[in-house]
């Protein structure tokens, strides 16, 4: 009988502690529910600010605002940028960060309607979903800061505020500047057309402008006392496009000329030209980076003009945490996707209207993707940040399945119901991934353990943007 006994205590003990994880993740959930519309409302007033890189001044603040109503403590000015701030809540270790995203695109001002309806012709617009972004990892902030309060948990959460992830590179600053030195772990999302928690790693980036003086001349009467500049930025983009047939496959070079003259039969004095470079490797990226600043210097030695280089990006790639994303992934299954209403189902149906080409099932936004290891062809600021914490993310379905990013399309269900569920989901997802942290030491040492052993024992982080200082006019030339 004794035997019988200690078992069934032991069962009990066993109930009685999943019995209290499960209220301690429900109460999570019901904390971001019973906000919901203060969340939506929130959200919608950063997708009408819509405002450009560097330029966040309003929707910064009215973050920073309810955050600071929840009981946060805010350091404004993060890294000496002005949109750019750190929200803390708790003290001591482990420190979660939070990463929050909130800036806007150059002309994809839309309406949330179903067909194209710019607001202003020309204007910005969310057409990334970054008013989603922000709003959904402060509400995953305050949750976690309730559910400490409630559990008596020890800790320290931060909510980072960062600006100009379109081009702009806000958080390599931050990362410069040391404020994820002591983070144990960092965990963000993104909006998407599905649900994904999958540990992914995308290119390294490094972009910059490359300038060419030459001397002014008659085009036709005095041309031999010209230069062109135009005539350098042309012969860098000839040997650069000789070039590729020379990179590793996965690379990735673009390049647009940004002035190339006033008038046909005046020599050009200056011209310029913005250049990209991609890899999956950021080692890879600088060597490839190197090679098109050589081949600028040739085409200015060719054509006797001076060339000077402007870095103004540049982004590791993200070093993907299995441990953490596995974390993510379990928050994701018992979140699930996102359930269309009716009304929903017409407006994607609608929308759906405008696509070309294959268009996905609408059952896709309420399916939760399966977790593996992957990769995306793109790049993203919080790739320097991955390299010195261990991070992860997710995608959820705040799209029309089938909407690329960067569209009106996407602005359109940024705006409305949609965007809302999946903004939702995403804070849940990171609330309770949160919670899984504070609680389980365990899982913040392996994580560590792995970002150690994926970045290997030599590795030292030199940020590819040099010393170079934020490049706050970036967007207002646009």
């Amino acid at each position: 009988m004794k035997k019988y006994f200690y078992l069934a205590v032991l069962l009990l003990g066993s109930w009685a502690a999943q019995a209290q994880k499960d209220n301690s993740q429900q109460y999570l959930l019901n904390q971001i529910d019973k906000k919901y519309q203060d969340y939506c409302q929130v959200a919608r007033q950063i997708w009408g600010f819509a405002e450009l890189g560097y330029q966040e001044s309003k929707s910064s603040a009215l973050l920073k605002e309810t955050l600071q109503k929840s009981g946060f403590q805010i350091q404004s000015n993060a890294a000496n940028i002005p949109t750019a701030f750190v929200a803390s809540y708790g003290s001591g270790k482990p420190i979660i960060g939070i990463l929050a995203e909130y800036d806007a695109l150059p002309g994809l001002s839309q309406d949330s309607v179903p067909v194209q309806k710019p607001l202003k012709e020309g204007a910005s617009g969310h057409g990334c979903g970054h008013n989603l972004f922000g709003t959904a990892s402060v509400a995953a902030a305050i949750a976690l800061k309730d559910w400490m309060i409630q559990t008596k948990q020890a800790g320290t959460i931060r909510l980072y505020g960062t600006p100009a992830e379109e081009g702009g590179g806000g958080k390599v600053f931050m990362a410069r500047s040391g404020l994820f030195d002591d983070v144990d772990a960092v965990l963000h999302w993104h909006p998407g057309t599905s649900n994904n928690a999958s540990a992914t790693t995308c290119l390294a980036v490094k972009s910059g402008l490359f300038r060419f003086y030459g001397k002014t001349a008659h085009a036709a009467a005095a041309p031999d006392r010209g230069r062109s500049a135009l005539d350098g930025v042309e012969a860098m983009n000839y040997m650069v496009n000789l070039m590729r047939e020379h990179v590793p496959e996965k690379s990735r070079i673009h390049y647009v000329i940004t002035k190339g003259g006033l008038a046909a039969n005046v020599v050009p004095d200056y011209a310029e030209v913005e250049y990209v470079v991609r890899h999956p490797d950021v080692e890879e990226t600088e060597k490839i980076w190197d090679r098109v600043v050589e081949a600028a210097k040739g085409a200015a030695q060719g054509t006797g003009t001076r060339m000077e280089v402007e870095v103004q990006s540049g982004l590791f790639n993200l070093l993907p945490n299995e441990t953490l994303s596995k974390v993510m992934d379990a928050s994701l299954q018992k979140v699930g996707g996102v359930i269309y209403t009716p009304a929903e189902m017409e407006f994607a149906t609608k929308l759906r209207e405008s696509f070309e080409g294959k268009v996905a099932p609408l059952s896709e936004a309420a399916t939760v993707q399966p977790f593996k290891m992957g990769y995306f062809p793109a790049s993203t600021d919080v790739g320097d940040v991955s390299w010195l914490v261990p991070t992860a993310g997710l995608s959820t379905a705040t799209w029309v399945p089938g909407t690329a990013a960067h569209t009106w399309q996407a602005t359109a269900a940024d705006g409305m119901s949609i965007g809302f569920k999946g903004m939702s989901n995403a804070a849940k997802i990171i609330a309770l991934s949160g919670a899984q942290l504070f609680s389980n030491p365990a899982i913040i040492k392996q994580a560590k353990e792995e970002l150690a052993k994926r970045r290997g024992a030599e590795f030292q982080y030199k940020p590819l943007i040099g010393d170079r200082q934020p490049p706050f006019d970036y967007r207002k030339v646009l």
